[in-house]
């Protein structure tokens, strides 16, 4: 695996601190993206954090990560929950994939129960916050420990 790891997240994702924060917390995403920035530093990985609302863009950062064979953290967002386009993208992966959601996605409305992403996901953490990403990044340091 390759130091370099791509912090993804879907739709909306963009208006953290905002968005439902009864949900989501008062986390901004200026603050999630130097979260991610700062761990992958201290771990020595080269992090990458983007965000989008549009699906093709989505779709095409999981592309390039796959032809690099790229960790990712991926948070789908809604489009974990029917979005097949995702992930078929994300069985294409050939470095590891930690799928990361802010809320307890099984402890809300039914039709977020379920993500289509899990089924390719090397792990999936749910329901901790933004601490969630920390916790991924520190997960993808460890195995590329294990592996050099």
């Amino acid at each position: 695996m390759s130091a370099r790891v791509y912090v993804l997240n879907g739709p909306n994702l963009g208006r953290l601190g905002t968005r439902q924060v009864d949900v989501y917390g008062v986390t901004s995403y200026a603050d999630l993206v130097e979260l991610c920035e700062t761990t992958g530093r201290d771990l020595g990985l080269d992090v990458v954090v983007r965000q989008t609302d549009a699906e093709h863009e989505l779709l095409g950062w999981l592309h390039a990560a796959a032809d690099e064979r790229a960790a990712v953290v991926l948070n789908p967002a809604a489009w974990s929950h029917y979005s097949i386009a995702v992930r078929d993208a994300c069985a294409m992966l050939r470095g590891p994939l930690v799928e990361v959601h802010i809320s307890n996605i099984h402890t809300r409305e039914e039709f977020r129960h379920h993500s289509v992403v899990s089924a390719v996901a090397t792990g999936v953490i749910c329901g901790l916050g933004v601490d969630g990403y920390r916790l991924a990044l520190h997960h993808l340091a460890s195995r590329r420990d294990q592996t050099a």
